[in-house]
């Protein structure tokens, strides 16, 4: 994990530390940050997950999870934030996993925003976690760096931890008859009807830059995905991989052709 060490939190001071580098991956004020060192004291006081991650005695990410429904099965990840390009995530990731097995807990889920490339690869591919639900904004409108002020979507992940090695979900081959429902055209979703049983979802190339420079073609995305990948997971189809890195295939259930 390139030298990451990964260990809980417990005082105070860490906390704030958290905080602030919250505050500075997210792109908000110090005091605006996505989650305040009072909360995660509580939550870590109260027998839940936070953990920060360090380089050379630096903090380089951290994450925040909270015991969930069905109790005493499940963990409930809310926030990991992690300098981009060290390896920081996976580690984090891999801590939290090891934690969670041993208080004899099943899954571990979360959410992530379903337009953003790189976090739909590293939660299907790297970790080998399903997406379950859309939620459509499920934080309202946030009006921060990473997000521009879009509605919040979010995709629910399960990471089920009783696999011995989780599947990764990288399709390199699309079968026979696999059909997009969005298509990325020239920058822009273009939607088209379709009743294949595998599914095509495209995806922008880069969301975050998109709301800064075109905010109307980010909201096109947004809708366009919410329609197509939300409907489907609603009616009971299932993600079952990301393709060439740009593209959720899904496959449709019997009941729905």
């Amino acid at each position: 994990m390139n030298g990451a060490t990964v260990r809980e939190l417990h005082l105070m001071e860490d906390f704030e530390a958290v905080s602030l580098l919250y505050a500075d991956i997210w792109g908000s004020e110090p005091g605006d940050s996505p989650i305040s060192g009072e909360i995660m004291r509580a939550l870590s006081h109260a027998g839940n997950y936070v953990a920060g991650a360090y380089e050379g005695g630096r903090l380089v990410g951290a994450s925040v999870a909270f015991l969930g429904e069905p109790i005493g099965t499940s963990l409930h990840s809310h926030i990991t934030g992690a300098v981009m390009g060290h390896g920081v995530g996976l580690a984090l990731k891999m801590h939290q996993r090891q934690w969670a097995l041993a208080r004899r807990l099943t899954r571990i889920t979360w959410t992530y925003d379903p337009l953003i490339r790189r976090n739909a690869y590293f939660n299907l591919v790297k970790l080998g976690a399903r997406p379950e639900e859309y939620l459509t904004s499920f934080y309202g409108a946030m009006d921060d760096a990473i997000n521009g002020g879009d509605e919040s979507d979010r995709v629910l992940a399960a990471w089920y931890l009783t696999e011995p090695t989780p599947s990764p979900l990288e399709v390199t081959e699309l079968p026979t008859g696999a059909a997009h429902r969005v298509l990325n055209r020239e920058g822009r979703p273009e939607i088209a009807k379709t009743d294949a049983e595998t599914v095509l979802v495209d995806l922008p190339d880069d969301i975050e830059a998109l709301r800064r420079t075109d905010p109307g073609a980010a909201r096109a995305w947004r809708l366009a995905v919410r329609e197509t990948l939300g409907d489907l997971l609603t009616e009971g189809a299932r993600v079952v991989g990301l393709h060439e890195r740009r593209r959720y295939v899904i496959q449709r259930t019997a009941s729905h052709p």
